[in-house]
């Protein structure tokens, strides 16, 4: 009993269930097919991935050491900054003492205004005094030539002086013997 294959009820069956295999390697090729490019896509940012990591690796190194001069440099600049401090603080100390010697510029000023005030009626006295000066040179030349004129005199009138001295001891000396005699 043989039933011709056109026939035959299995036949649908056997027919789907062959299209169905047939879909179904289809669609496992299909899916194989994007299993693979999924795969390399997958590689691919895998690989840019690690990549990007290796870049951002160098950049942190990069940014580590930039970071570390960044604080030596701010360092350097707080013990900088400490010795500018130091130096504000005495050049501020000057500037007081200078300012202290500037109020005493004040009085200063007033009295060599005063003075200068002064000078005009100094040199006039300064003037006159030179004036008695020569004046009293002149008067101790003529004081210097009458000097000279008594000290002849002087030496004659010492030496007259002497002469007299020992004719009054020629004279006292009888006299002094009579002295016992008389009362």
């Amino acid at each position: 009993m043989d039933i011709p294959p056109e026939l035959d009820p299995r036949r649908p069956i056997v027919e789907v269930m062959a299209r169905i295999g047939r879909e179904t390697q289809l669609t496992l090729d299909e899916r194989e097919r994007h299993f693979r490019i999924t795969d390399a896509v997958i590689v691919v940012i895998s690989v840019l991935l690690i990549i990007l990591a290796v870049v951002n690796i160098y950049y942190v190194r990069v940014l580590y050491k930039d970071l570390d001069r960044i604080v030596g440099n701010m360092e350097s600049m707080v013990t900088r900054l400490k010795r500018v401090d130091h130096d504000m603080s005495a050049v501020a100390d000057h500037v007081d003492v200078f300012e202290q010697k500037l109020r005493n510029m004040g009085p200063l000023t007033a009295h060599v205004t005063a003075v200068t005030g002064r000078l005009p009626e100094m040199r006039k006295d300064m003037t006159a005094m030179a004036r008695g000066m020569n004046l009293i040179n002149q008067d101790m030349g003529l004081l210097l030539q009458a000097v000279s004129t008594i000290t002849p005199n002087m030496v004659q009138m010492t030496g007259n002086i002497a002469r007299m001295r020992v004719d009054v001891g020629r004279i006292a000396d009888p006299m002094g013997t009579f002295n016992p005699i008389l009362p």
